[in-house]
């Protein structure tokens, strides 16, 4: 049960391919590690820092995606 999740914006979703991602994990590292992968293939605005709900275990982070701006290839 997410208890202190912020709204989601409309104008974040106004469009198909506009994506409200909000994840949890363990600790910082993986909520950060799991971001930076979103953002290596989608155009992404990320969150600088994880959040934590008081009572409940790990972290929260939300970012945004634009699944419609694939990023090429730097492999």
């Amino acid at each position: 049960m997410v208890l202190h999740v912020n709204p989601i914006n409309e104008r974040h979703v106004r469009e198909p391919g506009l994506v409200v991602v909000d994840s949890a994990a363990a600790g910082d590292a993986t909520a950060l590690a799991f971001q930076q992968m979103l953002a290596g293939r989608w155009a992404t605005a990320t969150a600088e820092r994880t959040t934590r709900d008081p009572g409940q275990p790990g972290v929260r982070l939300r970012c945004h995606l634009d699944m419609r701006q694939e990023l090429p290839d730097c492999g």
